[in-house]
């Protein structure tokens, strides 16, 4: 069946949330190519992402219209699938048995998503279910997906896996193939009872087009520091105040500019003051995704000092550290879940301890105070990210476990 005679149907948290960028670059790179390719999102996000107004407009949101709207919908939509709901059914009542009544209760709601979804998949002939995130997407999906009498793929990540990980070893043996992002989610998903053979790697690849010239890396009057994403716990923003503070203590002069928005914005301008960085640390606030890449052309260094947080939750490999070497901007990041296979600690980019502004500040020390190391680690992170981590050599993966054992 060519790609043109199939419909795949996507599902993920929220499209078109500013957070999941991979997700659309990957729907969106299908469609390229020509896949046909329906949009379900769980969720109707509440921020949009700028410049997807058509995706906006042709995706379908499950829990739209709230609880009450979401279970009526879901009941009449079982009463029409009564004669082909055996199997998902089956899927739910062993599960609820498995974990319990408080855990069964969410999948009871889900199960009603489920059946609204698995009447999306049969009006519209899909052919295959792609899901991304094996948490709530995966316990809708995957019901859906036996519902309409259809395969589906799951597409694992980091939060979904290391702190909402619910029966992951079920997934796995429904799926045709249970994806993930990083050589270190698959051992942790080993480590979990999941059989190796269920598990392939496929990366979030990057879109990003190539820089047009070579970065000047060359000192241009004040080195400039950056870093991208929500204010969060995870993302280390405290820990790179310090190491922020470290370095000035140590004679450097530098700016550094947080682009990115969230609950610790607040705090952290007040850590600002307190470290008597003002005169060196800007918030831009959340910045447009268009405007990304002409940001981090800017840049000297890239930054992101990802730590775990106090429930356990962590990234996987950040996307945005994809985008800056794909930029030829060096980078420094933490030895952190599948972040060490992007940024190569000495070959690709520079690592740090998770948590460690002493060990973090050393490593800016070292890319602010050679232009030789940063050319060297930003054109080797530029080819290693184009080559294991660009979107057509990942795109190829995932089409091959879709079309896997087709006839």
């Amino acid at each position: 069946m060519s790609a043109s005679e199939r419909k795949i149907a996507y599902l993920a948290p929220a499209l078109t949330a500013l957070e999941s960028t991979f997700v659309y670059d990957e729907l969106l790179g299908l469609e390229k190519r020509g896949w046909r390719v329906l949009p379900v999102s769980v969720h109707r996000p509440t921020r949009y992402l700028v410049g997807h107004d058509d995706l906006l407009s042709r995706t379908h949101y499950l829990y739209e219209g709230g609880s009450l709207t979401s279970v009526l919908r879901g009941v009449v939509a079982l009463i029409g699938r009564r004669k082909n709901y055996k199997a998902g059914t089956a899927w739910f009542w062993a599960d609820v048995k498995s974990v319990g009544w408080h855990d069964g209760a969410k999948l009871a709601f889900q199960f009603l998503a489920a059946c609204r979804l698995a009447d999306l998949l049969v009006r519209n002939r899909c052919t295959h279910l792609h899901i991304h995130f094996a948490h709530v997407p995966t316990q809708i999906g995957m019901y859906g997906a036996a519902l309409a009498g259809v395969p589906f793929t799951v597409m694992a990540h980091a939060n979904d896996l290391f702190e909402r990980g619910l029966l992951l070893n079920t997934k796995a043996q429904r799926t045709k193939k249970f994806l993930t992002i990083s050589e270190f989610n698959h051992a942790y998903l080993v480590s979990r009872g999941v059989s190796p053979s269920d598990v392939a790697v496929v990366r979030c690849g990057v879109s990003f087009p190539e820089r047009v010239g070579k970065a000047c890396f060359e000192s241009q009057g004040r080195p400039r520091v950056g870093t991208l994403g929500r204010l969060v716990e995870k993302k280390g923003m405290d820990v790179l105040l310090r190491a922020a503070a470290r370095l000035r203590s140590a004679g450097h002069d530098f700016e550094l500019s947080i682009a990115g928005d969230g609950p610790l914005r607040e705090k952290l301008e007040a850590m600002v003051v307190s470290l008597q960085l003002q005169e060196s640390v800007r918030f831009l606030g959340g910045l447009p995704h268009s405007e990304v890449r002409d940001w981090m052309h800017g840049l000297d260094v890239f930054v992101l000092a990802c730590k775990p947080d106090s429930q356990g939750d962590m990234d996987g490999i950040p996307v945005v550290l994809m985008e800056a070497m794909s930029q030829q901007v060096p980078v420094v990041s933490t030895r952190l879940s599948g972040i060490p296979e992007l940024v190569i600690d000495g070959q690709t980019g520079l690592l740090a301890q998770p948590g460690d502004d002493e060990d973090l500040a050393w490593k800016l020390h070292e890319m602010l105070a050679s232009a030789r190391t940063r050319e060297r680690l930003a054109m080797a992170g530029e080819q290693h990210v184009r080559s294991e981590f660009g979107q057509d050599v990942n795109l190829d993966r995932l089409i091959r476990h879709i079309e896997r054992d087709e006839t």
